[in-house]
């Protein structure tokens, strides 16, 4: 077995066996030897590093950063540009969208050169009698989505420091301490989980912070703002923060704000306990600033449709967001999995434990959704329905568990995919949801409806309240608290669905029945799936023909041994007609309904660039949508997990 050795003296990489060296590297040709890059300790750094960032060239979108960094004796200084983010799981951080680095000291620049075995680490040798050091960069934000995504537009912004920053290496991230700045354009406010010191003439000064804590606190500012209290006289302030495109997409009828509150009064009787001295929503309704769903402890970033408070109903996409990721404060922020709490933000992050991390958030903010009113208990087991289908007999499970999927974020980085179904993207969430189901109704079933997982919601994180240091757990301690609720072989409970895998496997579904309810398939979509699909522009005949394709009919996904994939399509594929009929959505739905029953094949015409192609299905099953079916005599347990909480 090969291992990658690091002589950290000469910075010499070997290539070894338990036999002698087959290879060895030069050093590389830099102007000066790299120096090792020292280990993290716990312990404080000497002195509070002033980080100055300047988001007032909005139109240019150049963030302007400074730092004076403290610095204790001569030698060289290795500092970070953070690489492994939180709540993105994996080795993101852009530091290419670094530019113009320099360093000064007394008034003398200082040269630097990069780490060639980590990129994200700057090397700089610090004079004899030098006490500070200043660095200033620009975060060279995207200008357009093909860069990456948008941070600043005319009307607002979203500064996430962690790409805005540098630190020293050696220490662990809650032991450095950052007194941060930030300038806005005039007129502008804002909205973070950090603490204000002072706002004057657009400049923000906030209170000390650790590095741990700042990573973790976003800011979103704007033009056209708006603070909405969600918990009026609450123990701890809660707010909905929002910047919108216009300022009449601020606004909000008092019912839709109820029903936001209603949200956080819902996660205070599931949970019994807050971890955060305040949170704060940052919420931006916009189709220009780049799309995010963000969790962090004290706050959260999203961004919704432009309709989102002015024509609720248009707006089915951005139903369970929120609920998501306040989810998040207790489940993935104080909750956090052991593997995930890494000294700083350098150090590679392990996701084992994201069926947890996120598959129960993900079961959990749909459940908050439902409890409070943003989603009906109809459209909430619509979303059932579609997820049951997905992963009902999902092909990649043939080859991959879903317990391999956690790795995604950090070998896949959600970059698009030409076989979804068979390479599988993050399942962790929507399967791993389906697993919590699972969980739930067995243990009402068990119990009589006397326990749920909402016990298990109260022992794991309902406990410690007022406490934001981050908790660690491991697999053992998810299952003992589940053995508290109810005895069972947890373990093996869980092992069985996270880990099928191969020709015998199934999806776990056995939540859905459990639950009083059965997916079936009809000839028409759910209120919910129609609505959605509709306002996502998406043509759906995955349980048909096998393709989805969107309003333009160019095909955007084919399922992996359904007919399109055995006639050979692709994604990319334009159908242009349908039967010696132009190609429409409904031309096809008619050219499904009408072979039902019938042995005339449906034949397709589809263009791929200068490529055309005719492809005719044996088909006959109609049209097929997923939905829930009630199992009569059976407890409507999926009812009582999506009706709200009394106390």
């Amino acid at each position: 077995m090969k291992r990658l050795l690091l002589a950290a003296s000469a910075s010499v990489l070997l290539f070894a066996t338990g036999a002698p060296a087959l290879a060895q590297v030069g050093t590389p040709a830099l102007p000066v030897a790299l120096a090792p890059i020292p280990a993290a300790k716990d312990e404080a750094y000497p002195g509070v590093i002033k980080l100055d960032v300047d988001a007032t060239d909005i139109d240019r979108r150049l963030v302007q950063v400074r730092q004076t960094i403290p610095v204790s004796g001569p030698g060289p200084l290795v500092l970070f540009y953070p690489q492994w983010i939180p709540g993105q799981h994996g080795p993101v951080g852009p530091v290419a969208n670094v530019g113009g680095l320099t360093f000064t000291a007394d008034g003398r620049r200082l040269e630097w050169v990069r780490n060639t075995v980590n990129p994200w680490a700057y090397q700089i040798e610090i004079p004899a009698g030098v006490t500070e050091v200043q660095a200033a960069f620009q975060w060279l934000t995207p200008i357009e989505g093909a860069q990456g995504r948008v941070v600043v537009t005319p009307e607002m912004l979203n500064i996430q420091w962690e790409k805005a920053l540098l630190y020293p290496a050696g220490y662990y991230s809650r032991q450095i301490t950052f007194q941060p700045t930030l300038k806005l354009p005039q007129g502008w406010s804002y909205g973070a989980g950090l603490d204000t010191v002072s706002f004057e003439n657009g400049l923000a000064t906030f209170a000390p912070i650790t590095l741990e804590h700042l990573a973790d606190s976003p800011v979103f500012a704007g033009a056209h703002y708006r603070q909405i209290d969600l918990d009026p006289g609450g123990r701890s302030p809660v707010r909905l923060n929002v910047v919108a495109d216009t300022a009449k997409m601020l606004e909000a009828t008092d019912e839709h704000i109820q029903l936001h509150r209603n949200l956080v009064q819902q996660a205070d009787r599931l949970f019994g306990a807050r971890h955060y001295n305040h949170y704060d929503f940052l919420l931006a309704v916009t189709d220009k600033l780049g799309g995010i769903g963000l969790e962090h402890h004290r706050s959260s970033e999203n961004s919704v449709d432009v309709k989102y408070f002015t024509d609720r109903e248009a707006t089915l996409a951005d139903r369970d967001l929120l609920g998501h990721e306040y989810t998040h404060s207790w489940n993935g922020k104080w909750r956090r999995p052991a593997d995930q709490l890494t000294p700083n933000l350098n150090e590679p992050l392990q996701n084992s434990l994201m069926w947890v991390y996120e598959g129960q958030t993900q079961y959990w903010g749909l459940v908050l959704t439902a409890r409070a009113g943003l989603m009906s208990k109809q459209q909430a087991l619509d979303v059932l329905a579609m997820s049951a289908a997905s992963f009902q007999n999902i092909p990649g499970r043939q080859w991959r568990a879903m317990q391999d999927t956690t790795n995604d974020p950090i070998i896949s980085q959600r970059r698009p995919q030409p076989w979804g179904s068979y390479q599988r993207s993050e399942d962790y969430y929507r399967e791993g949801s389906l697993v919590w189901l699972d969980a739930d109704t067995l243990i009402r079933e068990r119990t009589g409806g006397k326990k749920s997982l909402d016990d298990f919601a109260k022992a794991f994180f309902g406990v410690e309240d007022g406490n934001w240091d981050p908790a660690p757990y491991t697999f053992a301690d998810v299952t003992a608290t589940l053995n508290g609720v109810q005895a069972n072989d947890w373990a093996a409970f869980l092992r069985e669905r996270l880990d099928a895998v191969g020709p015998n496997s199934r999806g776990p579904l056995d939540g859905i029945e459990r639950g009083g309810y059965r997916l079936v398939f009809k000839e028409e979509p759910s209120g919910y799936m129609g609505a959605l699909y509709k306002e996502l522009g998406r043509n759906d005949f995955t349980y048909s023909l096998g393709f989805m394709m969107n309003g333009s009919n160019k095909i955007t996904s084919v399922l992996w041994g359904g007919p399109a994939f055995d006639q050979g399509l692709t994604s990319g594929w334009e159908v242009v007609a349908v039967g010696g009929r132009a190609a429409s959505a409904d031309a096809l739905k008619e050219a499904v309904t009408a072979a039902k029953g019938s042995s005339e094949p449906i034949e397709l015409i589809l263009k791929n660039g200068d490529r055309f192609k005719t492809v005719r299905f044996d088909y006959h099953d109609g049209l097929r949508y997923p939905h829930l079916e009630r199992i009569e005599g059976t407890p409507d347990r999926l009812g009582d997990i999506l009706s709200p909480k009394r106390r």
